[in-house]
């Protein structure tokens, strides 16, 4: 009976705003602070995830577009995007409509993700060779 009643808490849509920071944070590596005047997460100083719209929409940070799409594939009530981030990868997931083991998944996906990449600096990188003959 157990194993059926944890299968429909786990099809039940919706997740608290609460809830989906409590997920957030329990990522290694993730930090709270602002983006845009509203609360927002990070990886290493990196983009993850931020709530917009009264904190009924959380904005996650994915690793190309094409995951956003099967995202949207898979349930289009609770993942969209906007204008503003139609050339970015980021999903919009409406917290009201999502089952909370998939917010999860994406959460963990999204992070691994934001970990995994590099910060380039600006400008261009010296050559070595170019660097050893100044140094001399």
């Amino acid at each position: 009976m157990g194993e059926i009643a944890s299968t429909r808490r786990s099809r039940q849509c919706g997740v608290s705003p609460a809830a989906a920071r409590r997920l957030i944070l329990d990522l290694p590596g993730v930090e709270e602070g602002l983006s845009y005047g509203m609360p927002a997460f990070k990886v290493a100083g990196k983009f993850l995830a931020r709530f917009r719209d009264d904190d009924e929409v959380l904005v996650v940070r994915l690793s190309d577009i094409a995951d956003r799409d099967i995202l949207m594939q898979l349930d289009p009530k609770a993942f969209f995007f906007t204008d503003h981030y139609r050339d970015y990868p980021a999903v919009l997931v409406r917290l009201a409509e999502v089952r909370r083991s998939l917010l999860a998944e994406v959460l963990e996906e999204a992070r691994g993700h934001v970990a995994s990449t590099r910060r380039v600096p600006s400008g261009k990188p010296r050559k070595a060779g170019r660097r050893r003959a100044q140094e001399k």
